[in-house]
């Protein structure tokens, strides 16, 4: 429901790395009607506790931050705090930024070129149970949508009971990425990737990277180029 509809203004968290843009952006809010900000995040996962702590209507969510990400943040708390709505204000408008964070259960989207209105439009939508999404994120989502689906491949189970992010990081091994680019690729902080590096070890037996390459070439993971 929205703040008229209620009679009371909408209880926003904001959620960014950045001290100055976080500044600014409560007090673009405080400026705003109908919408009250009750706590401002320097990370995902300070987002999450201020969520539980707080239970506000909607967090305003920036996508690359340290320690945990928007993405995983949007999942955990929609998980485990349903009644919390997020909308994502962030400077990235590209596929790998936009698709994953909707299917985090983000309810809106908004680059931070977005005004004033624009973001109390976002929030009252996703209030009312709607999608609160920018112009440009609208048409890409339609140009997506419009685009034939790719074949599917065959699913790969994941062996030795690799989850699949850990699988996910053991492929970026083979194909020759160091932690901090695996963490870029994948939006996660560099000790999340060690985090999962330690466990893919622990579960193959695997002692380094030259070992984990063998590993995913000898499971069928990863095929030998064709000469």
């Amino acid at each position: 429901m929205t703040a008229e509809e209620t009679g009371r203004p909408a209880r926003v968290v904001v959620a960014d790395d950045q001290t100055v843009v976080r500044e600014g952006i409560v007090m673009l809010l405080g400026l705003l009607p109908g919408i009250e900000v009750v706590g401002a995040a320097g990370d995902g996962e300070e987002a999450v506790a201020l969520v539980a702590e707080l239970a506000p209507d909607v967090v305003l969510m920036d996508l690359r931050m340290p320690r945990c990400d928007g993405v995983e943040a949007t999942r955990r708390i929609r998980a485990d705090h349903p009644g919390t709505q997020v909308v994502v204000l962030t400077t990235y408008a590209d596929d790998e930024s936009l698709f994953p964070a909707l299917k985090a259960g983000a309810r809106g989207y908004l680059t931070k070129d977005a005004g004033g209105d624009e973001i109390v439009r976002a929030v009252e939508s996703v209030l009312s149970g709607n999608a609160g999404l920018s112009p440009s994120v609208q048409r890409r989502l339609l140009e997506r949508l419009s685009q034939p689906e790719p074949p599917r491949a065959e699913p790969v189970t994941p062996p030795d009971g690799l989850t699949a992010r850990e699988t996910e990081v053991l492929l970026l091994i083979a194909d020759g990425l160091t932690n901090q680019e695996i963490a870029r690729k994948l939006h996660v902080s560099t000790a999340t990737v060690k985090t999962h590096i330690n466990n893919l070890f622990a579960k193959t037996g695997l002692k380094d990277r030259a070992q984990a390459v063998r590993y995913a070439y000898g499971k069928g993971l990863v095929r030998p180029p064709v000469n």
